[in-house]
């Protein structure tokens, strides 16, 4: 079963394939985490370093990720750009389509 992605260049999609084959061969030297990807091994080693390279210009807060600067400036826009096919509510982050009903708050 396919994830459904899609790839303009063979070399994104075969790094892509690496994480649904389990292969992680980049790993952590801080403490042994493996990675599919060596990007994703860089982003992580941020959590070890503390460095925070992503400046938010609305208000000073640093992120280790540009995504979770991203999804953190919705707080100064506003946007909602994940509406819920249901009741048509929308929201700043995707993983809160499923909160009221994993809650049961219906």
């Amino acid at each position: 079963m396919g994830s459904g992605k899609s790839f303009t260049d063979s070399g994104k999609l075969r790094t892509h394939q690496q994480t649904h084959m389990g292969k992680k061969q980049f790993k952590c030297k801080e403490c042994g985490k493996n990675f599919s990807q060596s990007g994703h091994l860089n982003i992580h080693h941020r959590i070890h370093t503390g460095e925070k390279p992503f400046k938010c210009m609305e208000c000073g807060k640093s992120f280790s990720e540009n995504a979770s600067l991203r999804i953190h400036q919705r707080t100064h826009t506003s946007e909602k750009p994940f509406k819920c096919m249901e009741c048509g509510k929308s929201f700043s982050q995707s993983g809160h389509l499923n909160i009221p009903y994993i809650n049961g708050l219906t």
